[in-house]
């Protein structure tokens, strides 16, 4: 096989230096073209950028103002748009250069190409700093200024406690409907929350429309005017009222409106608080939806509510053969918690509740309930006692007395475990909120504090309700998040008089007394019931602003 050599290659001088190069049309080599020609002519070598401390974002050329982390896509991009010359060459590649956090500095890397002379494209890597100049963003400097509220939204429920609005947190919170709040407030009977655009308002009240039964009306204020031009400025504000009717409450209908709704019976409980409200006759399990617009045509109150549960012990159920949906109808025979116990055990008389000094303490009662499926014989229920009840309700003594049973059975309830004081494995998040009315202001823990005379165990009472009924109601539990609680610890509930367990505990009064002390030993040794329903653990979130790197390396 013949050798062919491969074609000459042709060099010449460089012009500059000598330096034996590939023609060009410059006749010069990199090094010399770069000293000869600088194609980062026109473009800054320093700049800066606007951050805000408050809301911790970055100012986007030329109003806007956006969340951005460091070295992230979004800051980069920011950064490029600060520089000016960038559109006569050919942007190939960027990326951040590591900085100190605190050193106000960003340093940025840039790789450019262009066109020099006649088909002789030069590229040059260099870097530009940038300064991080510290500001007020406009949202910001309203909010400092005392100027902060364009748009207002008054939620209110006239009821004794704030079970709804912990609730309504939970829902808020869930679907990130704060992100657009300025400030809660907390006033009497509800809550006060602001918003910088009448927008954000308006879709606070859509979504408390679509979780809760509400009727709502706006208003507006004028607050300066433009003759010239014809613009003007205004505060709007939108009162949003919630119905008064809670879940476990007991409910009589008016006999007009009741035979509208399939002719059911006027006394009943509610079941389930969406943006309507469900009703149910325990007698025969007949229920009916009532949506807001319904209610406010003919709007009426709750005769009781869970704080005038009472506890039963359940003697006897059989079920009489009735089921729909999870509700089994059944024929129950109950008597008061502790009908058959020697008033010696009680200890103090004043321990005493008035229904277990009577005649009645000791009476047994027949009723017909819907928790056919979930009570058995020796289990405890709480329920109203209307054998001896006077309700200040028209419709109420309006009705037949061969129409109004006893008992009314409404949720089972678990004594022995609540005894136990066991902390729980879960948590809850909370608005961060200013506690005050008229103008006044103050720190408070989520979103209920002490407004309106309510003192501080009152708050503690409705929190600790709410969250036992987290625990044993599935279907509320599904619509909120529950977050794993850290370091939680089992504690016992006889190392003191009072025992709190804050957020996550129970509290639990004992009395230790010498004549007590056998009745506190049979409590203590009480097994926990065996359906109580527990939080799994996957339905738990982790925490993930809580966490740490020392969390994670251990």
């Amino acid at each position: 096989m013949e050798f062919v050599p491969g074609p000459a290659v042709h060099r010449v001088l460089c012009a500059d230096c000598g330096t034996p190069i590939v023609p060009n049309s410059a006749n010069l080599c990199v090094a010399c073209l770069r000293n000869t020609v600088d194609i980062t002519e026109g473009i800054p070598k320093q700049s800066s950028v606007s951050f805000c401390r408050n809301c911790e974002r970055f100012l986007s050329p030329p109003q806007s103002w956006t969340l951005a982390r460091p070295e992230s896509q979004e800051l980069l991009a920011i950064c490029l748009k600060r520089l000016k010359g960038l559109n006569k060459v050919r942007l190939t590649e960027a990326h951040f250069i590591w900085t100190e956090p605190h050193s106000k500095r960003l340093r940025v890397s840039l790789t450019i190409q262009k066109e020099v002379l006649t088909s002789t494209i030069l590229e040059q890597i260099f870097e530009i700093e940038y300064l991080v100049q510290h500001t007020q963003c406009a949202d910001c400097t309203k909010l400092a200024a005392k100027n902060t509220w364009k748009a207002l939204v008054q939620v209110r429920q006239k009821v004794s406690h704030k079970r709804t609005f912990l609730y309504l947190e939970q829902l808020i919170l869930k679907h990130g409907t704060q992100k657009d709040t300025i400030s809660v407030k907390e006033v009497r009977d509800g809550l006060d929350f602001f918003y910088s655009q009448r927008s954000h308002a308006i879709k606070m009240v859509e979504f408390l429309a679509g979780v809760v039964p509400v009727r709502s009306k706006g208003s507006e204020q004028l607050l300066s005017t433009d003759t010239h031009s014809g613009t003007a400025n205004y505060k709007f504000t939108y009162s949003v009222e919630i119905v008064p009717i809670c879940k476990d409450d007991l409910v009589c209908i008016p006999p007009k409106q009741a035979r509208q709704l399939s002719n059911i019976s006027p006394l009943t409980i509610c079941t389930r608080v969406g943006n309507s409200f469900q009703l149910l006759d325990p007698a025969t399990l007949q229920t009916c939806e009532i949506s807001a617009q319904v209610y406010w045509r003919a709007p009426f109150v709750s005769l009781a509510t869970v704080t005038d549960l009472v506890e039963f012990t359940i003697l006897d159920v059989e079920p009489s053969g009735t089921v729909r949906g999870k509700w089994v109808s059944a024929d129950a025979q109950v008597a008061m918690s502790g009908a058959f116990k020697s008033h010696a055990s009680y200890g103090d008389q004043d321990m005493i509740m008035d229904h277990e000094n009577s005649g009645l303490s000791t009476q047994i009662f027949h009723t017909r309930t819907h928790l056919g499926a979930i009570l058995q014989p020796g289990d405890t229920a709480l329920g109203y006692n209307l054998s001896n009840a006077n309700f200040n309700s028209d419709d109420f003594s309006s009705l037949p007395s061969s129409r109004i049973p006893d008992i009314i059975l409404v949720k089972k309830s678990y004594p022995n475990r609540r005894k136990k004081n066991k902390t729980r494995n879960w948590k809850l998040r909370s608005i961060a909120k200013e506690a005050g009315e008229e103008g006044e202001t103050g720190g408070g823990r989520g979103v209920v504090g002490r407004m309106g005379g309510r003192d501080q165990k009152k708050v503690e009472e409705d929190y600790e309700l709410f969250l036992q009924d987290l625990e044993e109601d599935p279907e509320l539990r599904g619509t909120v998040n529950l977050y794993a609680a850290k370091d939680t610890k089992m504690r016992d509930a006889t190392d003191g008089a009072r025992k709190k367990g804050g957020q996550y505990g129970m509290d639990v009064d004992e009395v230790d007394t010498s004549q007590n002390a056998a009745a506190n030993g049979d409590k203590q040794d009480a097994e926990e019931e065996a359906d109580f329903p527990a939080v799994s653990l996957e339905e738990l979130l982790e925490d993930f602003d809580e966490m740490t790197l020392g969390d994670s390396q251990e």
